[in-house]
């Protein structure tokens, strides 16, 4: 198969230079890609030899819809290794371990600079035989042959966010991973505890929210956690052991077919560092077609996006509750019946604010 798109994309046109300046792409085995965001095109890769590994739903479900293979997580082995960088200094650095320990040829590192590709590729100039780097579309790319273990101390470990004597597991990478979001907090200090029935928690996260919610609402019958990182959910298995939850790999701006009584939500707005208030709008829509007739809504959100209008849309009744002068709490009732499809519009892990 072929993957085409209108114009060839940053990524696409540097691998393509690569290609031509002496990158060496083997002729048999797996080239795995680490981390892309859907929509991309990988130019010069083979798709046979492909394997897209991403933990997050919505660019796993993209490619996987174009027929390439795909998994959460990287076991390799690998002939050659594709590394999109992430935002995180240490997720970027996690990854590239990973890679040079799954891989027997060449690990390639791609990245756009305001992600800190340029700080990357000083870093490993001091730790593997790094080939000079090609910029192009606000990027650069290069590659090393894989040194095996040699960067096995850039391995992330768990990170931890503590709340009182509690301590939730968390990942870099992951949002709000060093401490408990404020936006968070003021939610679950702001929900009621007679809370019943079956509820979702959109955009789990690691765990904290949903947490606070089994923990204030011993009504609840089941609580469902809906998120997108597969990483973030692994986590909020550890972080929630309660009977009560359920644990669902997928993405929050697109309906599951569940009946619920409640939704409680504090949604990302960023994709990447673009900011998306509509991906928070999506979640609305979504909440609003998975809420029975008589559902309420509990969202919080920074005072600055604008989520009035889509609410006014969406329920037939909203108000706001008590916030703080940084965030603002909206209660929402009654889901409009008539068609909330959700928009295509997908969240990429990386969040300013948004998941617990």
């Amino acid at each position: 198969m072929t993957m085409s798109f209108h114009e060839p994309a940053p990524r696409a046109l540097r691998l393509e230079l690569a290609v031509e300046a002496g990158l060496g792409l083997p002729d048999a085995g797996t080239i795995a890609v680490l981390h892309p965001r859907a929509g991309e095109d990988f130019g010069p890769l083979p798709p046979s030899q492909l394997q897209i590994v991403t933990p997050f739903a919505p660019d796993h479900g993209f490619f996987a819809a174009r027929g390439l293979a795909c998994a959460q997580a990287a076991e390799g082995p690998y002939a050659a290794t594709l590394v999109c960088l992430p935002r995180s200094r240490a997720e970027a650095r996690d990854l590239i371990a990973q890679a040079a320990a799954l891989t027997s040829g060449p690990v390639i590192i791609d990245g756009q600079k305001n992600d800190g590709v340029d700080a990357m590729l000083r870093e490993l100039r001091d730790r593997v035989e790094l080939s000079a780097a090609i910029a192009k579309g606000h990027g650069k790319i290069a590659w090393f042959p894989s040194p095996g273990h040699a960067l096995a101390e850039w391995r992330a470990t768990p990170g931890e966010a503590k709340d009182g004597d509690r301590v939730y597991r968390t990942l870099p990478g992951l949002f709000s991973a060093d401490g408990i979001d404020p936006a968070s907090a003021l939610l679950a200090a702001s929900l009621p505890a007679g809370l019943k029935g079956v509820v979702a928690d959109f955009g789990a996260g690691w765990g904290y929210l949903s947490a606070q919610i089994l923990e204030r609402a011993p009504g609840i019958a089941t609580l469902h956690l809906i998120e997108a990182d597969a990483r973030a959910l692994a986590c909020a298995r550890q972080n929630v052991t309660d009977p009560r939850a359920q644990f669902h790999w997928a993405d929050a701006t697109n309906p599951l077919k569940l009946q619920l009584d409640a939704v409680v939500m504090n949604p990302p707005f960023h994709q990447g560092r673009e900011a998306r208030p509509q991906l928070g709008a999506a979640f609305i829509r979504t909440a609003a077609a998975m809420l029975k007739p008589s559902g309420q809504l509990f969202l919080v959100a920074n005072r600055h996006l604008p989520y009035e209008q889509t609410l006014a849309e969406a329920f037939r009744k909203h108000s706001e509750l008590p916030g703080s002068p940084g965030f603002k709490i909206f209660h929402a009732e009654g889901p409009q019946r008539a068609p909330v499809a959700a928009p295509a519009a997908r969240a990429r892990a990386t969040h300013s604010r948004g998941r617990r």
